[in-house]
């Protein structure tokens, strides 16, 4: 899940078509976790086709893909490579939160507790390797361009942002601050009215863009710094210091300008901490990554989502037509500024 920045962040409102014209690298592993978790039925269980496959990621891709595109957005999905050996531990904590919940969500269903069954099944979501293809295939069909990372998805899109590949890293984690993003947009995937878990209350979601130069200058801190703050906070390769939530470690680095000095202060150490701060400062990316856009194909389109897993003509027709709508208004802008 990241680190949880969010008490330290300012985001800035955004709409989707504040990104208009703008190529966002969008963190394909966190995006298609958005999509398995959030569309479910009401009892929490997943879209399926005919023969049981699980559809949500791809019904989430080809819906929320014809409203970026609508809304001129140029999109290119980040897959992840080989994790670091430090991510490990994070990934056996994650399949054991997976089998609790799984049982619980069995639990709910049997007394009827809807509500809790939805919420405990959206945490047992699985990316498997099938699903991770499948989206691959469908954004090449669609004419949406994806790149393979040799490690994390995140360390990747950043370092595109920060290339000029791509405007901003999109992602729900803000872990691309620490990999070095210039911005990161958030909201993308989930904007719209959502159910806040185990309350029949709505909120808005909106999509925010963080910009992280102004978010170092409002801490008053550098980028080595914040990944500091984060050590000391816990990330996705270590546990962090107990009793250290965002203010506290923010406090600590300001104080003594480095991680070894707010250590000696606790008392404590933090195993593997260069190793860690080389994750982050100093990432494993490829580099000069070149995306070309295409057009969509909408007859292989429809013959993967409609004939192979039962998605419904009508609604796919009504995406296929919002892409070529959004391209063709996204050609005639670019047209029109050629001859300002």
């Amino acid at each position: 899940m990241g680190i949880n920045l969010s008490d330290l962040v300012t985001p800035v409102p955004r709409t989707l078509e504040d990104f208009a014209g703008k190529i966002l690298a969008i963190d394909a592993f966190n995006t298609l976790y958005q999509f398995l978790a959030i569309i479910r039925q009401p009892d929490g269980t997943p879209l399926r086709d005919r023969q049981g496959r699980v559809t949500s990621h791809l019904s989430g891709l080809v819906y929320r893909l014809s409203n970026f595109v609508a809304a001129g957005i140029r999109p290119v999905f980040v897959f992840d490579g080989e994790p670091p050996r430090l991510k490990a531990r994070t990934i056996e904590g994650r399949t054991a939160v997976k089998v609790r919940a799984e049982v619980e969500w069995k639990e709910a269903l049997e007394v009827g507790d809807l509500a809790t069954a939805r919420t405990k099944a959206m945490q047992t979501s699985r990316l498997t390797g099938d699903m991770v293809d499948q989206s691959k295939r469908l954004l090449g069909l669609l004419g949406i361009p994806w790149v393979q990372a040799p490690g994390e998805g995140e360390a990747q899109a950043s370092a595109m942002a920060r290339a000029g590949t791509a405007y901003a890293a999109a992602s729900q984690d803000y872990d691309a601050l620490l990999f070095g993003s210039p911005r990161l947009a958030k909201n993308l995937a989930i904007s719209g009215r959502r159910k806040l878990p185990r309350k029949e209350v709505y909120v808005d979601v909106a999509p925010e863009e963080i910009d992280l130069e102004a978010t170092l200058r409002a801490l008053g801190v550098t980028r080595e710094q914040l990944v500091d703050i984060a050590l000391l906070i816990g990330t996705d390769f270590n546990p962090g210091v107990k009793g250290i939530g965002p203010k506290r470690a923010l406090g600590l680095v300001r104080k003594h300008a480095t991680l070894e000095g707010a250590l000696a202060e606790l008392g404590v150490d933090i195993e593997s901490k260069e190793e860690v701060r080389a994750i982050f400062l100093d990432p494993k990316v490829a580099n000069d990554v070149q995306v070309a856009f295409g057009d969509p194909d909408p007859e292989a389109v429809r013959s993967m989502l409609c004939g192979e897993h039962d998605f419904s003509r009508d609604r796919i027709d009504a995406a296929l037509e919002k892409f070529a709508q959004g391209r063709a208004a996204h050609k005639q802008k670019s047209l029109d500024r050629w001859f300002e």
